[in-house]
């Protein structure tokens, strides 16, 4: 059977045969296709398909959820039997769960192509790749690299008994690009990755030997560049890195099954201040720039959910549960990785609204501080619980008299969220949302696509630290 809206009306109906009060039937076919060349030598060039179909029931309060890949009649009975079967069994042993009632959605997301990139001639692609990565390796004192080309299309079918009848298409395609310089005994990582919402014509329309160049002789400089003293810096962040901090250290506190838990520093924090002024953050699954999201697994509309307003917490993200058990308006942000998941709370495209200085009126002033940089960022650790974080980030700048000046390796920030989003002074109007088809946002075994960015920030304090 083909995907279809009509196929999941089908299934829908069969649920509610067997006994379902509510049922919710999602369909999805996802083709991922790599290519990666690792210092001159094709490393991997992998397909990967996922055909499934998963269909969640309430009976009498109860939940239960199954999935087949095989999308056959006998499969999907099957399917059907066993989340009925499920949520029975959990009658004897569970509480009731409570879910918020919320129409459906009726949409239809498709992006816009000229191009399909999956029927692109593998060796055009494969040709690119190649080409870049000599590029790459070509800088003087770069020791390895590694360029990789990712295609994406992800279909995706929702419908359910309260009314959904949903259908998306997302086509991505991007290049990213790793290279590794010596200088003596260091050694300096840089790597970047660009991704376009829509077809191959994205790809022949950049210039990206420019763009992985670019890389090879950051990372050529940076070997050769000091770590900054450690210590608390007053710090202009630049858009990727402050969608990071964002993404990682505030906005999975946000997620309402974290605060239903507990197991976030924003419980039961509503209409309190949570950061200055001039903070306004929202998750929106259609931002420009982001990897977009029109609904939700749940088949709820995905909206515009603003969760700090003027330094205010105005809500939680939350899927049809959290909604119930917090309070709140379902925001649509019940998502899953594939259909072998249920659906959980998840961020779509997580970003702070920009503000009216320009990017040069956030370093005057600044005699002693840091320019701060995401490009390269490693990561770190989050404790969404109390706040804290502490990351690796890219190369990044000192600043003195008001304007960048050295480039410093080896740059580690930490500190609270709450008190570095207090801290914020200074807001730019340059708002950046970033997407990647190269990976996502993990949670409880699931990654998912998401976009996250925002504008340049200044902020009074935060600890830096050099390694």
């Amino acid at each position: 059977m083909s995907l279809s809206l009509d196929l999941g009306k089908e299934v829908l109906g069969r649920a509610l045969d067997r006994g379902a009060d509510e049922a919710v039937v999602r369909l999805q076919e996802r083709v991922y296709e790599l290519i990666v060349f690792d210092s001159g030598v094709l490393r991997s060039y992998s397909v990967l398909r996922v055909v499934g179909l998963g269909v969640e029931v309430l009976v009498s309060g109860f939940v239960g959820y199954a999935y087949t890949s095989t999308l056959s009649r006998e499969s999907i009975g099957q399917a059907i039997d066993k989340a009925v079967k499920l949520a029975k069994a959990l009658s004897a042993r569970g509480r009731e769960v409570g879910l918020a009632r919320v129409e459906g959605v009726k949409a239809l997301y498709r992006t816009r192509y000229a191009q399909n990139p999956l029927e692109v001639d593998p060796s055009e692609k494969a040709s690119l790749v190649r080409d870049l990565n000599t590029v790459a390796m070509g800088v003087g004192g770069i020791v390895s690299a590694v360029t990789r080309l990712g295609c994406e299309v992800d279909k995706r079918v929702v419908v359910s008994s309260l009314g959904a009848e949903a259908f998306s298409e997302v086509v991505a395609v991007g290049i990213s690009n790793l290279s590794v310089a010596r200088f003596g005994e260091v050694m300096e990582r840089v790597s970047d990755q660009k991704t376009f919402i829509g077809g191959y014509e994205s790809i022949k329309s950049f210039d990206w030997s420019s763009f992985v160049e670019d890389i090879s002789k950051l990372a050529v400089k940076a070997s050769q560049a000091k770590t900054p003293p450690p210590g608390a810096y007053r710090a202009v962040i630049d858009n990727e890195l402050i969608g990071l901090l964002l993404h990682e250290a505030f906005g999975h506190a946000t997620e309402g099954d974290l605060v239903m838990y507990r197991a976030s520093v924003l419980c039961g924090r509503l209409g309190e201040r949570v950061a200055g002024d001039l903070v306004t953050i929202v998750d929106d699954g259609l931002a420009k720039g982001g990897y977009p999201v029109a609904f939700d697994d749940e088949g709820v509309a995905k909206r515009r959910t603003v969760v700090v307003e003027s330094g205010v917490l105005k809500s939680y993200l939350t899927n049809r549960r959290a909604s119930h058990e917090l309070g709140v308006e379902a925001s649509g942000n019940a998502r899953a990785q594939d259909t072998t998941f249920k659906p959980i709370v998840r961020q779509t495209n997580f970003f702070m609204l920009p503000g009216d200085a320009r990017v040069e009126e956030l370093f005057e002033g600044v005699s002693e501080g840091i320019y701060l940089r995401g490009r390269s960022a490693m990561g770190g650790q989050v404790d969404p619980a109390v706040g804290t974080f502490t990351f690796s980030i890219g190369p990044s700048y000192m600043v003195r008299g008001g304007e960048p000046a050295e480039l410093v390796r080896g740059v580690a920030v930490s500190g609270n969220i709450l008190e570095t989003l207090m801290n914020v002074e200074l807001v730019a109007k340059d708002l950046l949302v970033i997407p990647s088809v190269f990976g996502g946002c993990g949670k409880d075994g699931q990654v998912v696509r998401v976009g996250f960015g925002g504008p340049h920030v200044r902020v009074s304090k935060i600890i830096v630290g050099g390694g």
